[in-house]
């Protein structure tokens, strides 16, 4: 049966930016879940600094818990050679910061969908840059994923390789043999497009998955599209939300997962923004649903 994990997407402000929320705190809420791991999150401020790693490592295995995928954003689009260069060190440190901390999988992207790039130039420039980076992490025993993304945090611009024609000529581009596809199926519904289509076409690369579901607050897609560029981070109109309520149809999502042989994988939370009591509600929908369609191993 897969594993389930949680990721903070309720505390990303006080962890990332202005440091009123500690990791400490965060573990001990989300040792009460139903969960077996944490997706960390490269940018927490405490782990800009190495010395912090172990004692938080040791934090999370002393709760059960273990932290078995790293979210993070290298932006491998940018037209300067040297941005890139620093963003491929940028995402092997990440790749240090998966291996120290017990993990299996760091995140990848392509990087921002600048106005004036190009597809092919932006499927060139992403696909090298991963290729760059695989064999430091295969060194560490680390597994890249791609995600089907919509936009960082902190980026300006959605995700280059956010449209499913993109994504999967990315994926095809990249020669790396430990590089997958970290699936969100909400992401493909910001797109315009059909998860289970995207799922279809990826199923048998994808290795972990985001487990979410998503809303919009008001207006349509169409509107989102018109606000989504040049601000940081995610539009007003959008909304994480409980899973099993929202857009996503997670008895076809898993019934596609478990035939492409989805096993012993990963799938993590990221909802929960209203409070820890939606997360858990999130995590006991979505252990319900693994164990109906993964009777034998549950």
């Amino acid at each position: 049966m897969p594993q389930l994990a949680a990721f903070p997407k309720l505390y990303m402000q006080q962890l990332c930016k202005d440091g009123t929320f500690s990791l400490s705190e965060w573990i001990d809420l989300a040792s009460e879940l139903p969960i077996h791991g944490l997706e960390w999150y490269a940018s927490f401020l405490e782990m800009q600094d190495r010395s912090n790693w172990q004692s938080l490592r040791d934090k999370v295995e002393s709760k059960g818990l273990v932290i078995p995928m790293m979210c993070c954003s290298p932006d491998f689009t940018h037209p300067d050679a040297e941005f890139r260069r620093e963003q491929i060190e940028k995402e092997k440190f990440w790749i240090d910061m998966t291996a120290a901390m017990g993990g299996s999988f760091c995140r990848v992207l392509s990087g921002q969908r600048r106005p004036e790039l190009s597809r092919s130039e932006g499927v060139r420039l992403a696909a090298e840059c991963i290729d760059t980076c695989a064999p430091y992490a295969a060194e560490r025993g680390v597994t890249l994923i791609i995600e089907n993304h919509y936009k960082d945090d902190f980026w300006l611009y959605p995700e280059f390789a956010q449209m499913a024609d993109v994504f999967c000529e990315l994926v095809d581009a990249v020669q790396a043999p430990n590089f997958g596809v970290n699936y969100d199926p909400s992401n493909t519904i910001l797109a315009g497009e059909d998860p289970l289509e995207l799922l279809r076409r990826v199923a048998s690369r994808v290795v972990t998955m985001h487990a979410s579901d998503r809303y919009l607050i008001e207006g349509t897609i169409e509107d989102l599209r018109n606000e989504e560029a040049g601000a940081e981070g995610y539009a007003k109109r959008l909304s994480h939300g409980e899973i099993g309520k929202g857009l996503n149809d997670y008895d076809a999502i898993f019934t596609q997962l478990k035939q492409a042989g989805f096993g012993d994988n990963w799938i993590s939370i990221e909802d929960g923004v209203d409070g820890m009591d939606q997360l858990a509600r999130s995590a006991e929908f979505l252990r319900a649903k693994m164990t109906e369609f993964w009777p034998e191993t549950s």
